[in-house]
């Protein structure tokens, strides 16, 4: 089994991948294989609306100048991902948000690439809008009929400098808390798989309001 995890954060050893690996220590501790992946100083452009994605049906993001398609497929092999972001004004940082967006916009109009993988977010935050910024990343995986565990309190993890969220208590046993109830569910799913098989993916009903 294994987790790929997304750092949003431009910091490569910030608080939001401090965080990240605390949730990677209990998964390890588990057996299970991760893979950290710092998106935040990327050259990521937004998604343009080229519908690109849903005309070639071939699980890829019209623009390939960037690593968003390779970053898809890992998603795809992998048995569960986390995203981490810092809070910036109370949301997803923009390079994140324009990866997550383009990512998942080709996962659901591709046959639900990411369906029933188990996913969980993080965020690491000065003092506010980390809930915002975790609820933020929650609907990716919502919309995407992934199955999410949560912890003993909000996913959010607080500290300004460098690695100054390890001094935050609270901090570290959400994120351990996380971790060990991530590991459960995913073995769970992947012991009974094969006994209890997923539900065939619908097909999407939409429904617009102004005709």
């Amino acid at each position: 089994m294994k987790v790929i995890g997304f750092n949003g954060s431009p910091n490569k050893k910030g608080n939001t991948a401090c965080s990240l690996n605390m949730v990677f220590d209990e998964l390890e501790n588990e057996g299970i294989e991760t893979e950290i992946i710092h998106v935040g100083k990327k050259k990521i452009q937004g998604c343009i609306a080229c519908h690109g994605c849903v005309k070639n049906q071939n699980e890829a993001c019209s623009m390939k100048d960037d690593p968003v398609n390779e970053w898809i497929q890992k998603i795809k092999a992998a048995d569960g991902i986390l995203l981490g972001s810092p809070v910036h004004f109370s949301g997803v940082a923009g390079t994140m948000k324009s990866f997550l967006d383009r990512a998942f916009f080709v996962s659901s109009v591709n046959g639900g690439l990411f369906r029933n993988k188990v996913g969980a977010a993080v965020a690491a935050v000065r003092r506010s809008g980390g809930i915002p910024t975790v609820d933020s990343l929650n609907h990716y995986i919502n919309y995407s009929e992934m199955i999410m565990p949560s912890s003993n309190y909000w996913n959010v993890a607080h500290g300004l400098a460098p690695g100054e969220m390890e001094q935050d208590g609270e901090g570290k046993q959400i994120m351990s808390v996380l971790g060990k109830n991530m590991a459960w569910i995913m073995k769970i799913i992947g012991h009974g798989k094969e006994q209890f098989p997923a539900p065939e993916p619908a097909a999407k009903i939409m429904t617009n309001f102004i005709r």
